[in-house]
């Protein structure tokens, strides 16, 4: 990590054990992204797909671009941009479009089958960008956990697929490539500037998104409506991101993407509190097992260049 990352941290936080930190940081991302699918729920009742995504990524942008100037901060180097760009594709329109198209037919509870296969590809596309080969026992742990989490979101969709899985699948794909290359920018810039310029980049297609989907959707206000609109942009895309990434350049996105184990078994949660769904009775034997996991792949050595970022 950089003197410059740590120079952002409070002092009581900046002296902790750099492993703890990131892993602290990473989990606050992934409790932040579990309330994402729920907010977009809630979101879809006021906002058709396209305006709610848009408009998501209107109001963190102005969100980011606010702590941009506040700061002064100096545009990235060239060389940035390109990766930036990736991020943008990724995580600020392809994954949050995706999966509220899916959302239109799916549950919460079965969209959770793309958060449990999201840290096992993330990883694996991690160790291709960066070089990096975790040993096996972190990817035994790994495919464990996946297995687990699917067999468990496949089992409560009654063991079938949805006509929204071409999207979840296609968001898995754009998702991991965004965090990937998100994590590996975090390491020469502070997180929040990654998805700060992330989404300002985005701007200009976001403004006319927004524009044509008002014009295009209907339109019916709800608390809940606005509520989900406004976690999605200030909590699920800029806060979520920008730990999640200060997270991932600490420890390295192999092990932080394990993590997201326990995402889609949090959202279930998020999605009986806060949408009435129904949660499987197999619930809490899941958990341990993903916890299980979670620890395994904790615990496991990592390679040097992939802890020293």
């Amino acid at each position: 990590m950089t003197a410059q990352n740590s120079a952002t941290l409070p002092n009581a936080i900046a002296v902790k054990n750099p492993l703890l930190r990131g892993t602290a940081l990473a989990s606050l991302g992934v409790v932040a992204f579990s309330l994402t699918f729920p907010a977009t729920a809630w979101g879809l009742e006021s906002f058709g797909p396209w305006s709610l995504v848009a408009l998501r990524s209107v109001l963190a942008a102005a969100v980011a671009g606010v702590f941009l100037l506040a700061r002064r901060v100096a545009p990235p180097a060239r060389e940035h941009w390109a990766g930036l760009a990736v991020v943008a594709g990724g995580v600020v329109v392809g994954f949050p479009l995706l999966t509220t198209l899916a959302l239109r037919t799916s549950t919460t509870s079965h969209a959770a089958v793309v958060v449990g296969l999201l840290p096992l590809t993330t990883a694996a596309l991690s160790a291709l960008r960066t070089g990096t080969r975790p040993p096996r026992a972190f990817w035994a742990a790994a495919v464990a956990g996946a297995v687990v989490v699917l067999g468990f979101t496949l089992a409560q969709s009654g063991g079938s697929l949805s006509a929204g899985d071409g999207y979840l699948f296609a968001a898995l794909l754009v998702c991991a490539a965004g965090y990937t290359e998100g994590g590996r920018l975090a390491r020469v810039l502070p997180g929040w500037q990654v998805i700060g310029w992330a989404l300002v980049l985005c701007l200009p297609l976001s403004v006319a998104g927004s524009a044509l989907g008002l014009a295009y959707e209907p339109v019916h206000l709800t608390g809940h409506g606005l509520a989900g609109l406004v976690w999605a942009a200030a909590g699920s895309t800029f806060l979520g991101l920008y730990v999640w990434y200060r997270g991932m350049a600490e420890i390295g996105a192999p092990r932080a993407s394990q993590l997201q184990l326990a995402q889609p078994l949090l959202t279930l949660v998020w999605s009986v509190a806060l949408l009435g769904e129904h949660l499987a009775p197999a619930a809490p034997a899941a958990a341990c097992a993903v916890l299980v996991c979670i620890v395994v792949t904790q615990r496991v050595k990592q390679p040097r260049n992939d802890l020293n970022c």
